[in-house]
């Protein structure tokens, strides 16, 4: 949680120094978050590959497993479509844009606010960062009432590091390579499925 707190505290007084004009205009006019956006797809690639005993790990997986990223997916795109129902002045791509976040705020947020605005980028942050912290804050309800499946499909992308300790202690040790698991397929779908949706 403290991390989010952290990104929380950068963002506000990113939004205080852009509102009271006190961010040259040299650094705004140059594309610094395009720059920065390539350089976190870096670390997330390197991340990625740096692990190998986490792929080595994937073939342990029991194979109906393998289809909870997958609902996780479609659930989010599903909830969130409906949930653009009820918004007249958003599209169902913005908010299945918001929702292919998966909790991965930092990526998520930069890549809508470059295409869709600050406004969308704002509310897409906020919400993934909602999700975390859900997550982290819910894990005992989530296994109690839903099953030792829910913490990993409620942390999103998460599950595979920031959530993985609150999951492995509320739902076993034994959800540790699954979470890792949903959390890397999670992770590569927002990379693709977050400027899809930013294009419509």
């Amino acid at each position: 949680m403290r991390g989010s707190l952290i990104i929380i505290a950068f963002f506000i007084v990113g939004a205080a120094l852009g509102f009271f004009g006190l961010i040259p205009s040299v650094i705004i006019e140059s594309h610094l978050s395009k720059y920065a956006l390539c350089a976190l797809m870096f670390c997330v690639g390197v991340s990625l590959g740096n692990d190998p005993k986490t792929l080595k790990s994937f073939k342990s997986l029991n194979s109906k497993l393998l289809l909870l990223p997958v609902m996780t997916i479609a659930g989010t795109l599903i909830g969130t479509a409906v949930v653009s129902l009820f918004l007249s002045h958003r599209s169902p791509a913005d908010c299945m844009a918001v929702g292919s976040g998966f909790a991965y705020y930092s990526l998520s947020s930069i890549v809508i606010t470059a295409k869709k605005g600050a406004e969308l980028g704002t509310i897409a942050l906020i919400s993934n960062i909602i999700r975390e912290i859900t997550a982290l804050l819910c894990a005992p309800f989530l296994v109690k009432y839903f099953g030792k499946l829910a913490p990993i499909s409620v942390g999103g992308a998460t599950s595979m590091d920031t959530t993985l300790p609150i999951i492995t202690k509320t739902s076993g040790k034994e959800f540790a390579v699954i979470a890792i698991f949903h959390g890397f397929v999670v992770d590569l779908s927002v990379l693709i499925l977050v400027p899809l949706f930013c294009s419509f």
